[in-house]
């Protein structure tokens, strides 16, 4: 028997406190990630990040990317229990997680790439600062789509 998972309000305090340390240490991440991105591109002497509310904007939206798309929403208690192995592609659940996995990814190896760039003092070329800020931003709004998408989901099983 799966146990579903319980509802917010029958959580403990301790339980509900350390969800939300959680989340908050998700949306941290997240936006050093940004800010990793913006130092990077920023030393590429690219105009795109020459003020502070830009990379403000950039960390707001890494810190969205990761707080929305990594801790989803567990899936229907039908979807969760698939044994043996189906063969196929899988649900829309399963197409929802792949999203965030894959926005996740991209997100942290872009973060990666701007971090190991500034700490090697290498020059940032700007053709390279715009794709790793392309694929970081591809991947923030890629979890941010899987965590509306999956927080959707689970508001339509509880109204069914």
């Amino acid at each position: 028997m799966i146990k579903r998972p319980e509802p917010w309000n029958t959580r403990s305090t301790i339980s509900r406190w350390a969800h939300v340390l959680e989340r908050t240490g998700l949306a941290l991440t997240g936006a050093s990630c940004g800010l990793f991105v913006a130092a990077h591109v920023g030393r590429a002497d690219i105009n795109l990040i020459g003020s502070a509310a830009a990379v403000l904007a950039m960390m707001i939206y890494g810190a969205a990317g990761f707080y929305l798309g990594i801790d989803l929403p567990p899936s229907p208690p039908d979807h969760r229990m698939h044994l043996p192995l189906r063969s196929g592609l899988g649900s829309r659940a399963d197409a929802v997680e792949l999203l965030s996995a894959a926005g996740t990814f991209l997100a942290a190896v872009a973060a990666v790439v701007s971090v190991s760039s500034i700490v090697l003092d290498e020059t940032a070329r700007p053709s390279t600062a715009l794709l790793i800020s392309l694929g970081w931003a591809i991947g923030a709004t890629m979890q941010i789509a899987a965590g509306i998408n999956a927080r959707m989901r689970a508001d339509d099983s509880a109204t069914s």
